[in-house]
């Protein structure tokens, strides 16, 4: 079997003339870990070895008490490539590929706290039961003027008119166009990297904008949200701007989110199981409903995993705060768009496009298997607006790993050793944060009390 692999490979590289191979392993903050390997040397090892411990690396570099999880001699992984997800760098200046590999043990094992791991192990679940999930995300992301001052505010980036956006432009063709060569550079990689990607739309924010892929396997499309992040940031930088996928990164503009579309397919007949062969709604649908309305309060960390994530999860912000659903209704955290039934899905409005892709899609696809699996019961549909509404939704990362953490459902799904490592790092992310001393303390406390 690996010999088919690396042939599969091997074709690749020698068909692109390929130099070096850019080994990639997304951690657990959904960052690009790996190695830069010549080809020859890749094709001829056929793998690579990397410390466990940098799974364990938090999103400003430091080690999160590694030693529990991956043990004290900080042993080597082994790392597979995945042939699947074999793509060109288009930005790099000499031919280079990118490969996802996956993290197993010595003794072969999948390495349980990985980010692909995590989700491959929700769609054997899903697999055991004849299921498939069908997945479609949008993505938010901000373009910026670059700030070499991180204590600065951020600000919208000069367009060809060679002014800042004034106001909010949403869903103005001629914002899209202040960008157009950022943009067809962007459109260009997209197209060589294989992304699937569909529509573009200028969101509400000053310089926000909305990438949407085409449907299809949660695996595949995580790889290509993860791909995609770095091509937009890539991007932006040889245009002279940055591009962000901070939650809110701006303090009077919205967040951005990682809105997932999401259905289930009978993997033998292709149907759709969320529709009767009448056409209406079938009881799997709302279970689905129940088990993200139950458990998404307890996977928060997955959907909202930085201090900053919840800056957007705010009745002011036009972002969810609950747990309600509806037809067609974009206040609350599940939307159910209007479709034909062999289309009928859901909307998950939750996440923060700051997200690392593997873990969001193994979140809600985990609260959903559990609604199926335990039978679980929707509310009433929404009718109204959801702003107005008590928040169902941890208001900080503190209490969000609070709820993570004592939930066993999730753990048994996710895996236990993941839920702690990945409780660990975000910890210890949140214990860095704490000591910073903020604009808004010095501006308000120095001299006031």
């Amino acid at each position: 079997m690996q010999s088919n692999l690396r042939g599969d490979l091997r074709e690749f590289l020698e068909h692109h003339r390929i130099h070096e191979v850019e080994c990639v392993i997304p951690d657990m903050t959904g960052v690009a870990r790996g190695k830069i390997v010549p080809k020859n040397l890749f094709l001829s090892e056929g793998k690579m070895h990397m410390s466990n411990a940098l799974l364990m690396i938090t999103v400003n570099g430091e080690f999160a008490n590694f030693e529990r999880f991956v043990g004290p001699s900080d042993p080597d992984m082994v790392c597979i490539p995945d042939p699947n997800t074999v793509r060109l760098v288009p930005w790099a200046i000499e031919q280079v590929a990118v490969v996802i590999h996956d993290c197993v043990g010595l003794d072969g094992k999948p390495i349980g706290i990985s980010p692909r791991a995590v989700l491959r192990r929700v769609l054997r679940l899903y697999e055991a039961r004849g299921w498939r999930p069908v997945v479609a995300p949008e993505m938010e992301f901000y373009l910026i003027a670059q700030n070499k001052n991180p204590h600065e505010p951020l600000r919208p980036p000069l367009g060809r008119a060679g002014r800042h956006e004034a106001g909010r432009q949403s869903f103005s063709i001629d914002a899209v166009n202040e960008f157009d060569p950022f943009f067809q550079d962007l459109s260009r990689f997209c197209e060589m990297t294989q992304l699937g990607v569909e529509t573009l739309v200028h969101e509400v924010g000053a310089g926000q904008m909305e990438i949407n892929f085409s449907h299809g396997d949660a695996l595949d499309l995580a790889d290509r949200v993860f791909l995609f992040k770095r091509a937009v940031r890539e991007t932006a930088f040889r245009h002279g701007i940055f591009a962000t996928f901070m939650a809110k990164p701006m303090e009077h503009e919205p967040g951005s989110a990682m809105h997932i579309h999401q259905s289930i397919v009978d993997r033998e007949s292709g149907q759709n199981i969320f529709s009767l062969p009448d056409g209406s709604a079938s009881p799997l649908f709302f279970n689905y409903i129940g088990g993200l309305q139950k458990y998404m309060p307890q996977a928060m960390p997955m959907f909202a995993p930085y201090v900053n994530s919840y800056r957007r999860l705010s009745r002011f912000t036009a972002a969810p705060i609950n747990v309600r659903w509806g037809y067609d209704n974009r206040t609350c955290g599940i939307r159910v768009p209007n479709s034909e039934p062999d289309g009928r899905r859901l909307e998950n409005r939750v996440p923060g496009v700051d997200v690392n892709p593997y873990l969001a899609m193994a979140a809600t696809l985990a609260c959903g298997y559990l609604g199926m699996v335990e039978q679980q019961e929707a509310s009433a549909p929404m009718i109204e607006s959801a702003y107005d509404l008590e928040y169902e939704l941890p208001r900080g990362l503190e209490d969000a790993l609070k709820a993570l953490s004592k939930c066993t459902e999730l753990a048994e799904v996710l895996g236990d050793s993941f839920v702690q490592a990945y409780c660990a790092v975000k910890e210890k992310e949140f214990e860095t944060f704490s000591q910073g001393i903020t604009a808004w303390e010095r501006e308000h406390l120095q001299l006031l009390v």
